[in-house]
């Protein structure tokens, strides 16, 4: 699939604050500057490749260093010259931009796809043919393991080489004092940051007493596969030891989507011609309090987690029997526990030793035998963990211990049926087909690993959130963002709502710290913290975290999205309203009735983080007023339809009768900044005032812009992290007219860096809207290789979990048109020319459809359940399982044909 050419910038996500880093312990160290200069260095002579502009020598040196991309740290570079800078001029420009259609500010990015003849594109599988140190890191992410409670990075089986070994449970957190500079009442006084726990990965490998070590011994085979089906990690080599033997070792390593608590590993060792000494050493290591992991060293990239200087885990709990050893552990200062067991299962022929002991950081088993060829030696290896915030330790090794019995009795085999098994009713409703006319699988692949990341991220995150980078890294703190509800939650509410229903509830659950930081900041209602795990405020940087109170409204407006898609009123009652209720509360509390008669909400953070503290932040203002109106029909609702539930929600928050019709008053009078002269939804009421960033003339090494300027450089002009005007047009559709849309895109479209990985599929979304094929392609093309393509040169630091919805988001509410406003669906599809066929399924109140579109037609099929009606491009038809819609038209007359208007435009 061709790509467009793009220079990396070395960022994270949308939530990358550049300020959270000096207000407690130090962050790890990330790239080197000069790794950074020479990546960049190499992402331009990319650019320079596309369009011609090197002669052949410098292509083939170009070439034969290209793969060094993905080293962690770098040889120095020769200087950037200044005078290739400017990203749309001369060769750098691409067709659309001559053409002056659109300016994609993203343009400053490298692609840098892992080598195919390394990585060979399969629909099903991500494939790794041959080992390569400098792809060790990269790896270690792609190839990560999940079920949302519990996960692991793909570090190789023997440990080494390792970039940044990692094992998770989602929630499981130390705290530590957050030190500001200057002290204020009601800023976040303590930081939160998930822990390593102790990692059972390594299975060390000796044959004839040397190591199996890949970057120094001779592998004559290689193959490692993250299968998508099969939900496992796979590798098999073959090794010519330097004694001149050949030993084959397979290994299969997954996390339990059925099992919550549960990990395992089966590796086979098999000597193939020559009897020799084999030894495998299964260890437990605990990586969270290795001298590496806590050096204060410090620097200023925000996507890394914190290295805590005191020692986190204490041992509380010690087991050990035979080949099974169970562990209890107690966090220092958050006082949570966690125990882990381990136990093993030996097949070696005759007589093999076995030997294993346990200290505070490091518990292992060591296998010593003498092996016969052609005789497997396989070690099983099942690997438990609980935690909890307070339980003791020695019953969280109970639990661990009844978590092994059970996978010991069922055995290996049975934990992979159950895993195909489970991927195999997940694929049935969330397997989006692209087909390109290349016939490319690398696009299909990147679709169903972006969609299986997301699986993972949430199967069982059961009474937790989301962290922003999943259980694939310890970057962002494993802190839980807006990411779940306005990326996550539309992806699964229409594929696995079960889990969808979970996440709200656990920001349900966090109303009572949400009701006290309200208190806190002296406001009525919830105020949600902008970064979390136990439901405390985390950001130290209160500019562009707790200012950031749009986050309410997005909670509401997942609320709602939850129950017209589910068609659940019953979560209302049980915990929605409730959510509605409070944080209307907050808005019509926050913001004001000014003399001019309209609601103002001033002081407040927008999804840009690149423009803070404003006045009427469209974005923000604009959600709130949809809060406040769900918030108030909701009660409404209640009262007259189910008076029980609504005694029962008025007692629990304490609900007086004129509550509503204050939401309602202020809803109706909200200000919403429009621009007459332009024809634009300024940011906020003063954006239009401030100078314009002119990013044409920024040199290329100065982005992102958060890590090279201060925030009153960035604060005082107009240009944007990510576009939330975008992001409003896309979830309020209806209110903005086509010419709106149209108009509002240009004019933040050359203004917005793409510094946010949230960006490029809303901006996708929205060209395909309004006719932009070319745009709409780019971004999604972004957000689709987010992090198999290293958009923003930092996958080592774990999977951007929220980029990944987005690429179900960019196909479902891009490419196939569908809105699901109000409860019920529509489609206005947009398939690219060079699409030959996009099929979606769509779980939709307890019935299943599947759309397929091509350019000679679309069909619209039922494929379970009661009759339903849809709506395409205006027109009502009615489905049923026997009788699927079948729409003959040609879409490619008509693929980006501008949608009718939507309403009358927004209230200015």
């Amino acid at each position: 699939m061709m790509l467009p050419p793009m220079v990396d910038d070395g960022v994270g996500s949308g939530k990358d604050q550049g300020h959270d880093a000096a207000a407690g312990p130090a962050h790890d160290v990330g790239r080197s500057a000069a790794g950074a200069a020479y990546l960049d260095d190499l992402a331009l002579a990319t650019v320079f490749v596309e369009h011609g502009s090197l002669d052949d020598q410098q292509i083939a040196d170009f070439r034969m260093h290209e793969t060094h991309l993905l080293l962690p740290r770098l040889p120095p570079a020769r200087p950037v010259e200044q005078g290739r800078t400017s990203h749309r001029r001369g060769p750098l420009a691409l067709p659309g931009d001559r053409a002056g259609r659109y300016r994609p500010g993203m343009l400053r990015r490298a692609l840098v796809e892992l080598p195919e003849r390394d990585y060979p594109r399969d629909p099903w599988r991500l494939v790794e043919a041959r080992f390569d140190p400098r792809h060790v890191a990269r790896a270690e992410t792609v190839f990560a393991l999940s079920n949302g409670y519990l996960g692991v990075r793909g570090t190789q089986d023997e440990g080494r080489p390792v970039f940044s070994p990692g094992t998770f449970v989602n929630g499981f957190h130390e705290t530590w004092p957050i030190t500001h500079a200057e002290n204020a009442y009601g800023l976040a006084r303590t930081g939160q940051t998930i822990v390593t726990v102790p990692d059972p990965t390594t299975l060390a490998l000796f044959v004839d007493d040397e190591p199996l070590l890949l970057p120094v011994t001779r592998v004559r085979e290689y193959r490692r596969v993250l299968d998508l089906r099969a939900g496992t990690l796979t590798r098999e080599l073959l090794w010519s030891t330097p004694s001149g033997k050949h030993v084959r070792v397979r290994s299969t390593r997954l996390v339990s989507l059925h099992h919550r608590h549960l990990m395992a590993i089966d590796y086979e060792v098999t000597v193939l011609d020559h009897a020799a000494p084999v030894v495998v050493r299964s260890l437990l290591v605990n990586h969270q309090d290795s001298p590496a992991t806590r050096t204060p060293e410090r620097t200023a990239d925000p996507r890394l987690g914190t290295a805590i200087p005191h020692r986190v885990l204490d041992l509380r709990t010690r087991r050990l029997d035979g080949g099974r050893f169970v562990l209890g552990y107690r966090t220092a200062d958050s006082g949570m526990t966690l125990g882990v067991g381990v136990d093993h299962r030996i097949e070696a022929g005759d007589g093999p030793e076995v030997t294993s002991r346990v200290e505070p950081d490091l518990a292992e088993l060591v296998v010593r035998v003498d092996a016969r060829p052609g005789t497997p030696i396989r070690v099983t290896k099942y690997v438990s963990y609980h935690g909890s915030r307070s339980a003791d330790t020695a019953e969280l090794a109970d639990r661990c211990a009844r978590t092994l019995d059970r996978a010991v009795r069922d055995g290996f085999a049975e934990l992979r049926t159950l895993q195909r098994a489970a991927l195999d009713r997940f694929w049935e409703r969330a397997d989006v087909q692209v087909e390109d006319r290349d016939g490319s699988a690398g696009l299909q692949q990147a679709v169903r690993w972006n969609l299986f990341q997301v699986a993972q991220a949430t199967w069982r995150a059961e009474g937790s959130g989301v962290p922003a980078k999943g259980l694939t890294s310890p970057a962002y703190e494993g802190h839980y963002f807006w990411d779940t509800e306005m990326y996550v939650l539309p992806f699964l509410c229409y594929t696995r709502p079960r889990i969808a229903r979970n996440l709200l509830r656990f920001r349900h659950d966090m109303l009572a710290q949400a009701r006290r930081r309200a208190a806190e900041l002296d406001l009525t209602g919830a105020a949600f913290p902008w970064r979390t795990i136990n439901g405390e405020e985390a950001s130290a940087y209160y500019e562009a975290g707790t200012a950031q109170f749009h986050l309410n409204a997005d909670i509401a407006y997942a609320v709602r999205r939850y129950v017209d898609v589910r068609g659940d009123p019953g979560f209302l009652v049980e915990a929605g309203a409730e959510l509605l209720v409070e944080t209307a509360r907050m808005w019509a509390d926050l913001g004001f009735h000014g003399d001019d008669d309209r609601f103002h909400i001033h002081g407040v953070t927008g999804p840009d983080e690149y423009t803070t503290m404003v006045d009427d932040n469209t974005y923000t203002n604009l959600m709130a007023r949809e809060n406040l109106r769900d918030a108030a029909a909701v009660v409404a609702r209640l009262h007259s339809d189910d008076p029980d539930a609504y005694a029962a929600l008025a007692d629990a928050v304490g609900l007086r009768p004129e509550e509503p019709e204050v939401w309602r008053r202020a809803a109706t009078a909200m200000a919403v900044p429009y621009d007459e002269a332009r024809g634009i939804h300024p940011q906020d009421a003063g954006f239009l005032r401030r100078e314009t960033w002119d990013l044409d003339a920024t040199p290329r090494d100065r982005f992102p812009l958060l890590l090279h300027y201060h925030p009153l450089v960035i604060y005082r002009r107009q240009v944007a992290k990510q576009a939330d005007v975008v992001l409003a047009m896309f979830l309020l559709s209806d209110g903005f007219t086509t010419e709106q849309k149209r108009r509002n895109f240009a004019y933040y479209e050359r203004l917005t860096t793409g510094d946010s990985s949230l960006s490029a599929c809303v901006q996708s979304i929205v060209a395909a809207e309004i006719g932009e094929e070319r745009a709409a392609l780019d971004y999604f093309r972004y957000a689709l290789f987010m992090d198999l393509g290293d958009v923003e040169g930092n996958v080592a630091d774990g999977v951007h979990i929220a980029a990944a919805a987005g690429v179900w988001m960019a196909l479902a509410y891009g490419f196939a048109g569908l809105r699901d406003r109000g409860g019920e669906l529509s489609f206005d599809p947009r398939l690219p020319a060079g699409w030959t066929r996009l099929r979606l399924p769509l779980r939709f109140r307890d019935r299943q459809l599947e759309v397929v579109l091509t350019h000679e037609g679309e069909t619209y099929r039922l494929v379970g359940g009661e009759p339903l009606d849809v709506v395409v491009r205006g027109d009502r038809h009615h489905l049923t399982v026997a009788s699927p819609r079948v729409i003959g038209r040609r879409l490619r007359d008509h693929r980006l044909s501008p949608r009718p208007a939507g309403g009358g435009g927004l209230e200015t």
